[in-house]
């Protein structure tokens, strides 16, 4: 499986959307400040994913996430959420 992700900044508040194929140790990655682009933004917390079959999907999933109606979306998704 392959999975697009958001995460959300606890120092800024500012979402973070990407792919991976291990969700688990990808967060990690971010959280242990091995990613440029989240390193100064740490911590971060998963609050949305989605699974894909390929990778092309995520990757394709993950480039809608990030226009301005995919992050709309992601918002309502994490304010409706419990």
């Amino acid at each position: 499986m392959y999975y697009t992700y958001v995460l959300k900044s606890q120092k800024d508040n500012e979402l973070y959307i990407g792919w991976t194929d291990n969700l688990v140790e990808r967060v990690k990655h971010h959280n242990s400040g091995q990613v440029t682009s989240t390193r100064g933004r740490m911590p971060l917390i998963l609050v949305y994913y989605e699974a894909c079959l390929s990778k092309e999907k995520a990757i394709e999933r993950e480039k809608q996430l990030k226009t301005g109606y995919g992050r709309k979306y992601i918002m309502r998704r994490i304010n409706n959420a419990g």
